[in-house]
């Protein structure tokens, strides 16, 4: 989604002159978590407020405190939305075709057949491995979320599985999936900004994925157990009634799945494929549901209110369309904005650097690393920032300390890619919280990937773990070194 040319100011590229000190490059850093806790938890305001107040804050330390021209600010600006423009292009695409797929009957369908396929005791676990198998396969965790994550949404209501689990489960399955996938953007971004050779890393990458991911699946395992005989009697029978008494549920509706997920699997990138299964709705809702021309793209612009004489079943196949896209779009338009205007004032860059003096032997770099990538997943609101940022600046470092370059790669893609999803703010967790209609905070304890592929990572620095050193192929470095 990001070209892997991209790189953010170093320390050493700043003007000395304009060059924030330590304590003023942490204000805006303050500011921001200050906004945004008292703005969202204490206030109770949408996240488009407490952005704003913190664009500003950073500007105006930009403009007052390190001397910046405003037209310096507004190149940062620009950078930031730049550097997140395919993934809104894939905001407004995806909620297009959650709806053209809702009108087709491809997500009815899937809820059909997945209600009388899985049971509550396995729904969760199945969950998560038909995501890690979708995501690895397309390459793409968005992809996966915004298509089957919402099938699986209206499955997991029908036997009774609270919606926040089966989103953790879903965002579990499709990030662990996606960073073993070669298709991944992320996956790509961390071997590039870190001159690993792709493969290499991904390899670095799958003792690391495989136990965080396998221990997410034994608790989903343990959670669907306790979830079994959740649904009321019937509940299952009176959603497929609903569902067939609407929708023709023939084979035809999987014709916008294949064709997107055709194309994926073919090497086409995300909005291609996304593109192409909005036009295959459309499509299929006019040959197969009868919908006229115009009502086809209707639901494509303003979503779908469908009326199955179920309200449950109204609730989960409701959608926006394009126009019900402008609040995600808002948020993380403002999102991208300030973290463009951290890298611009040199705050980000001057964080890194102090971090960089700061470690002390291979376990401190390698945690700090993940560390880094974290924070400023949280700061910039954007997943492609935290590879970069740490990416580039801290390889010299790996170089001193006789470490491979795949250290860092998967130092920076398990701290940094997965745990966007965690931040209401961030772009990937506006996009996971509105796509599947459950908030960031009320899914993210459920999301165990999220918070074991991080601290996996950690337990590998403190223990020496999969460390290798430059030119070894045992794998082993010590943590203390």
């Amino acid at each position: 989604m990001v070209s892997k040319d991209f790189a953010p100011l170093t320390f050493e590229e700043l003007d000395p002159e304009r060059r924030p000190s330590l304590r003023l490059a942490i204000l805006p850093v303050v500011a921001l978590v200050g906004f945004l806790g008292v703005g969202s938890a204490v206030l109770e305001l949408d996240p488009h407020v407490p952005l704003l107040w913190s664009i500003v804050a950073v500007a105006a330390v930009g403009r007052y405190g390190i001397g910046l021209p405003w037209e310096d600010l507004s190149d940062g600006v620009a950078r930031g939305l730049n550097m997140g423009l395919q993934a809104l292009l894939i905001i407004f695409t995806i909620y297009a075709l959650i709806a053209t797929w809702v009108s087709a009957g491809t997500i009815p369908a899937l809820m059909y057949y997945g209600l009388g396929l899985l049971s509550p005791a396995v729904f969760l676990p199945a969950a998560a491995l038909l995501a890690a198998v979708v995501a690895f396969s397309i390459g793409s965790s968005w992809t996966t979320v915004g298509t089957l994550g919402v099938a699986f949404v209206g499955i997991g209501s029908g036997l009774g599985v609270p919606a926040p689990m089966t989103v953790g489960a879903v965002l579990s399955g499709a990030y662990a999936g996606d960073k073993q996938s070669p298709l991944s953007d992320t996956t790509n971004l961390a071997a590039g900004v870190t001159n690993t050779d792709l493969y290499d890393h991904i390899r670095a990458m799958r003792a690391g994925t495989v136990a965080a991911f396998g221990v997410a699946v034994l608790a989903y395992a343990a959670l669907g157990l306790r979830a079994a005989g959740g649904a009321p009697p019937g509940r299952v029978a009176e959603i497929q009634t609903a569902l067939a008494g609407t929708y023709d549920l023939s084979p035809l509706v999987f014709l916008p799945l294949l064709a997107t997920f055709g194309l994926a699997l073919r090497g086409y990138p995300a909005l291609p494929s996304l593109v192409a299964g909005v036009f295959a709705g459309v499509g299929t809702s006019i040959a197969v549901q009868g919908r006229s021309f115009v009502d086809a793209w209707g639901a494509f612009m303003y979503g779908t209110s469908p009326e199955t004489g179920t309200d449950l079943v109204n609730e989960l196949l409701a959608s926006g369309g394009l126009t019900g896209s402008a609040w995600t779009i808002t948020v993380v338009v403002a999102a991208l904005a300030l973290g463009g205007l951290l890298e611009r004032t040199g705050v980000l860059a001057v964080l890194a650097h102090h971090l960089s003096k700061s470690v002390s032997g291979v376990g401190g770099l390698v945690a700090g690393t993940g560390a880094a990538a974290a924070v400023t997943n949280a700061l910039t609101a954007q997943q492609y920032m935290s590879i970069v940022v740490p990416g580039l600046t801290l390889r010299n470092l790996y170089d001193e300390y006789g470490l491979d370059s795949t250290d860092l790669s998967r130092a920076v893609e398990a701290a940094g890619t997965p745990t966007g999803a965690l931040i209401p703010w961030h772009a990937g967790g506006v996009y996971m919280a509105t796509v599947t209609g459950v908030a960031t905070l009320s899914y993210a304890p459920y999301y165990f990937f999220g918070f074991l592929s991080p601290l996996v990572l950690f337990a590998m620095a403190a223990t020496g773990w999969q460390l290798t050193r430059s030119g070894d192929a045992t794998g082993v470095a010590g943590a203390a070194d």
